[in-house]
């Protein structure tokens, strides 16, 4: 599929969108918000085409159903994003040469941002008000299991430009097969970045085919451990909330680690985890804890496989560890480097687990479900970034902007 002529209709597009003022872009994002509530019944009939599809079994069936309630939390979403400043024209840093030369390095948008996701329908309008007030066109590459939710969102979103008298290539959906996804991969010179949202081997694929650059949102594979000197209150509390608050997200909790001399408070630990008939595959030491504490139904010995598993779903692992170093080695060697907790009363393993942990997101005494765009004050989030480079964690709307070099003299030559 040629595909060339869409995406130069979206780089001229994207280069009306780095012009608009901010007052504009807010009143079409709050349009957009309004539209999704007022067309929602639209919107959710043709989320159960797609549900009807999938196997409610499936971890990304939770993904990609839309209700009245996720509707208006996208919308509210939207909201979020329009009281947040704009991230453009921004002074990053201003120096003056000694030559009278005044240099600044100013915020700019990257121009065309493309977005490749599996079962989120969510991600359509949270991708377009995002990339909209950062002044960048976006192309969407939504995946088939969503492709009558996101034709829906989309058609919104172009009714609310086009009211507006903006051009609907600001926001671009592409046809869900491959063709699409691999002519976006290789769009070079049309498209400036590219971000995968989704699985592990959706993000492998994108980050070995893709010809233009990458930011990596990769997967959750989260830990939380329970310290020698953790509060039962506080771990019960934080681990039931961080595995089964939403089991289908990345920052869900996939690997209880606990110190052996805890062993004993395991049962308390994981009482109501049962009640959300959560699946525990538990190493040798802590199965002998559980045993006759947990029903047995949910009880599994766990194997090398279990642990470094994204589970998606109501599973959980537990290791057991003779030390602080032992989690930390566990972590190192199993963990995606998205979202970290530990929970302890010792200042002194606070700072040494903050030190140590190489995530995107370390937390103390909280649950990992808070790895989230919304809730670390971004508004919506484009994806939550595990690599080092330009962008890490929760990504906003500084994250999608690039900067330039501003030079100004008065007739200046260099000798």
């Amino acid at each position: 599929m040629d595909l060339k002529e869409t995406f130069r209709l979206v780089q001229a597009a994207g280069r009306k969108a780095a012009l608009l003022e901010d007052e504009l872009i807010n009143k079409v994002i709050l349009d957009v918000a309004d539209a999704m509530i007022a067309r929602s019944e639209e919107i959710l009939e043709a989320n159960k085409q797609d549900l009807s599809r999938m196997d409610s079994a499936d971890p990304k069936y939770d993904r990609l159903m839309l209700t009245a309630e996720r509707i208006a939390a996208i919308a509210e979403d939207q909201r979020n994003v329009v009281k947040l400043p704009s991230p453009l024209h921004y002074t990053l840093s201003s120096t003056i040469r000694p030559n009278g030369l005044v240099i600044e390095k100013v915020s700019v948008p990257f121009g065309v941002i493309g977005i490749i996701y599996e079962a989120r329908p969510n991600v359509t309008p949270d991708v377009f008000s995002l990339c909209l007030k950062s002044g960048n066109a976006c192309i969407l590459k939504g995946g088939s299991d969503a492709e009558a939710s996101n034709k829906a969102i989309i058609s919104v979103i172009h009714d609310v430009l086009d009211k507006h008298g903006l051009d609907i290539h600001t926001a671009e959906l592409l046809p869900s097969d491959r063709e699409s996804t691999t002519a976006l991969l290789h769009a070079e010179g049309f498209v400036d970045l590219i971000i995968p949202r989704g699985s592990a081997s959706l993000i492998q694929f994108v980050r070995t085919n893709a010809t233009i650059p990458v930011i990596e949102t990769g997967a959750g594979i989260c830990h939380t451990y329970f310290d020698e000197q953790g509060d039962k209150e506080k771990g019960a509390a934080i681990i039931t909330n961080a595995k089964t608050r939403r089991v289908s997200v990345c920052n869900a909790l996939d690997c209880v680690i606990i110190h052996e001399k805890r062993l004993s408070d395991l049962p308390y630990l994981c009482d109501k985890l049962q009640e959300k008939g959560v699946l525990i595959y538990a190493d040798e030491k802590a199965y002998a804890a559980l045993a006759g504490n947990y029903p047995a139904k949910l009880l599994e010995q766990a194997t090398p496989e279990s642990f470094g598993t994204e589970f998606l779903s109501y599973k959980m692992a537990i290791k057991t560890v003779s030390s602080m170093e032992e989690a930390l080695k566990h972590i190192e060697a199993n963990g995606s480097k998205h979202s970290e907790s530990i929970v302890t009363e010792s200042e002194e393993n606070k700072a040494l687990f903050c030190k140590r942990v190489d995530a995107a997101c370390v937390y103390t005494n909280c649950s990992t479900a808070f790895t989230d765009g919304a809730q670390f004050g971004l508004g919506a989030e484009i994806g939550i970034s595990t690599q080092k480079l330009h962008a890490r964690g929760p990504m906003g709307l500084q994250e999608l902007t690039t900067y330039k070099w501003l030079i100004k003299g008065e007739g200046q030559t260099r000798a």
